[in-house]
């Protein structure tokens, strides 16, 4: 469960990014704060992360994730660490991820208290174990995502490197719509004008 507000509104628009992202794609699957379930008929061994993609299987909504039924792990995970997950975020988790073969894992510590050197972690699989990738300002590159994750102003971001635009948060995207709302407004005001001097 989401640990204070700022982690729950962190976690909300990282999915809605992410969502948004992939929503033209049917088999890429966007969810957070669901609980996986990874040994069937043993119900404890499960987790949830805060955020998580998986291509390859349907985009529906799903009360839980089933491993064995899905057979697909997830490909990235995204955990927003705090006082009461860091440990199990760096250290359970990290060794549940990397058995299951999610190929890429990112922690982030909203309040900066818990990572050293740097808020934001990131690991890669390789040969079926976990190495940390290399922080480069400020921001970790995703080969799942072909998306960067980015430090700005003390909270995370996803950038789109093709576009070389962030993703939108809900806020930006209402605004960008009400944007947009307006000039067709405008101009179909301009042309209903021009229609009655002609």
């Amino acid at each position: 469960m989401a640990e204070t507000d700022l982690h729950r509104n962190l976690m909300i628009e990282i999915i809605f990014a992410l969502s948004h992202f992939f929503r033209n794609d049917p088999n890429v699957y966007v969810s957070g704060n669901l609980f996986l379930y990874y040994v069937k008929g043993d119900p404890g061994k499960n987790v949830a992360p805060d955020v998580f993609v998986v291509r390859g299987v349907p985009k529906k909504e799903r009360r839980v994730y089933f491993l064995w039924e899905e057979r697909v792990a997830p490909q990235i995970v995204i955990e927003l660490s705090s006082h009461h997950t860091f440990k199990e975020d760096v250290f359970k988790k990290f060794h549940i991820y990397e058995k299951l073969g999610v190929r890429e894992y990112f922690i982030f510590d909203p309040t900066s208290d818990y990572i050293k050197d740097s808020p934001l972690i990131g690991f890669r699989l390789e040969d079926r174990e976990y190495v940390e990738m290399e922080l480069e300002n400020g921001r970790l590159h995703s080969d799942e995502l072909g998306l960067d994750l980015v430090i700005v102003e003390n909270t995370l971001r996803l950038f789109d490197p093709l576009t070389g635009k962030f993703l939108l948060t809900p806020d930006e995207e209402a605004e960008a719509r009400m944007r947009a709302e307006a000039e067709v407004e405008r101009l179909g005001a301009e042309i209903e004008l021009l229609k009655q001097k002609s």
